[in-house]
């Protein structure tokens, strides 16, 4: 059985919870867990580069000179790919589609080993329960001040609550998302986690159906 200390806001061990062996108890594989991260970086990739064809140069409708007599190549319009302000032939377009796809209990699995790495590491941590009456920075920091924290930390919030991600906004160290959208990109992207009780739950439920 995997278990975790269990702290209140005051930074002191309250009890102990107990982790599914099938979501902190999975052997890491680089290469997979890279495979995930680099699938949702490219989801999110949006293409800038976009050179315009012949059909989207302006100008260019009256035929330059005549098809015959003059002794030059014909031309159909001075926007052609072989004049100077032209088309562009197989240049960059903004229609560019970047996503990869893989599959939906592989990327399950790359998450499951890099919260396993976390568990490992002694990067998780477990409170009673994280509430705010005012969505107010200053006293979500005086809390945060109280736990073992080092550098950045995701939190992992049951449900939403609004309190609470109003009051991370303003802190570059953290972010929050709901324990039935975890992602391995975000996982990876900060050095803690931190889970009300309640999360574990939700993430047992959520992935383990």
């Amino acid at each position: 059985m995997l278990k975790v200390d269990v702290l209140n806001l005051e930074g002191k061990k309250t009890g102990e919870a107990t982790l599914e062996a099938k979501i902190f108890d999975i052997d890491p594989d680089p290469s997979l867990i890279q495979q995930a991260a680099v699938t949702q970086s490219a989801g999110k990739r949006r293409p800038s580069a976009h050179t315009k064809t012949k059909g989207e140069v302006r100008g260019g409708g009256k035929k330059p000179w005549k098809q015959k007599g003059t002794g030059r190549a014909r031309q159909g319009s001075i926007r052609s790919p072989l004049w100077k302000g032209g088309g562009v032939i197989f240049g960059p377009r903004n229609k560019r589609n970047f996503t990869l796809k893989m599959n939906r209990k592989a990327k399950r699995k790359a998450m499951f080993m890099v919260l396993t790495d976390k568990l490992r590491n002694k990067k998780i941590i477990v409170l009673e329960k994280l509430e705010l009456v005012k969505p107010k920075t200053k006293e979500l920091v005086a809390l945060l001040k109280k736990l073992p924290l080092k550098n950045t930390f995701l939190t992992i919030l049951p449900t939403t609550d609004l309190n609470i991600i109003r009051a991370t906004n303003n802190l570059k160290i953290t972010s929050c998302c709901r324990a039935d959208s975890l992602n391995v990109y975000d996982l990876l992207r900060y050095d803690f986690l931190l889970f009300p009780k309640e999360s574990l739950s939700v993430l047992k439920k959520t992935y383990l159906k």
